[in-house]
C-alpha cells in the first residue's frame, strides 16, 4: 500500500504563531498570528524598482514622496484631514488632565499626540495578501517553552557557570527574550521555597541555585 503525503508548502504568506496574555480551557495561552517580515523595502528600494520597472526617472519616487510628505504636513498642521489613495492623515489631540466642565477646558489643555491613520478601502482591497495563501514558519510559538517544566530545568542546568547563572546565559540555553529570560529567573527567587537567590554583581544579575535540578 503507498502512501503518499501532501507536498510541503513552498508559496505564500509566511506566518508565525505568538501567544496572548490570556489562556484557554486547557491551561495553554491562546494564540495570535502575525506576518514573518522577510524583506523591509524603503524609498530606495522604491525608487530604484519604479525606475526600473516602471518607467519613472531615476529620483522622481524619492522626490514625489518628499514632496507629498512636505504638502501632507503643512495642511495637518492647519488642523486638516488629507484623503489620499493610501487612505486619510489627521491630527491626533489628547486632552491634558481629566475634565468634566467643556467651558474650563482650554487651548493649553490640548496637544498634539500623534497622526491618525485610516487606510481607504481600495488600499486594503488591493493590498490583499491571501492569493497564494498562508505557510507557518516552523519554529517554536512565542516563549512557549516556558510552560515545559522539563525544557526549563534542563536550560537551568545548562546555563550554570562559575557557579551561578547569569541571563544572557539561560537566553542561550532556554530561548527566551532577554525580558522574559529575567522575569522566569526572577520568578524563582520568589514564594515559600524558592529555588534561585539572586545577587547583582556590578552591572549582572546573577542567580545561584538553592534546589538542584534535574539532570540528563
Amino acid at each position: 500500500m503507498n502512501v503518499t503525503t501532501m507536498p510541503r508548502k513552498t508559496d505564500g504568506i509566511l506566518f508565525e504563531l505568538q501567544p496572548r496574555p490570556t489562556k484557554g480551557d486547557d491551561g495553554k495561552p491562546l494564540l495570535y498570528v502575525q506576518p514573518v517580515i522577510e524583506h523591509k523595502y524603503d524609498l530606495d528600494a522604491i525608487d530604484e524598482f519604479c525606475a526600473k520597472y516602471r518607467h519613472t526617472s531615476k529620483g522622481e519616487m524619492k522626490h514625489f514622496f518628499g514632496l507629498l510628505e512636505e504638502v501632507t504636513t503643512m495642511w495637518l498642521k492647519q488642523g486638516c484631514r488629507v484623503e489620499t489613495p493610501f487612505g486619510s492623515f489627521a491630527p491626533k489631540l489628547k486632552l491634558l488632565g481629566e475634565h468634566t466642565d467643556p467651558e474650563k477646558v482650554l487651548g493649553r489643555d490640548v496637544m498634539y499626540s500623534g497622526v491618525e491613520y485610516i487606510p481607504s478601502k481600495q488600499f486594503v482591497k488591493d493590498a490583499d495578501c491571501s492569493r497564494d495563501g498562508f505557510r507557518r514558519q516552523k519554529s517554536r510559538v512565542g516563549n512557549s517553552q516556558m510552560y515545559d517544566p522539563q525544557a526549563m530545568d534542563e536550560a537551568l542546568r545548562k546555563s550554570v557557570r562559575h557557579g551561578y547563572i547569569t541571563i544572557k546565559a539561560f537566553q542561550v540555553f532556554s530561548g527566551l527574550k532577554n525580558k522574559s529570560a529575567q522575569r522566569y529567573l526572577d520568578s524563582l527567587c520568589t514564594g515559600d521555597n524558592p529555588r534561585l537567590h539572586r545577587y547583582r554583581e556590578g552591572r549582572t544579575w546573577h542567580y545561584t541555585l538553592l534546589k538542584t535540578t534535574p539532570s540528563e
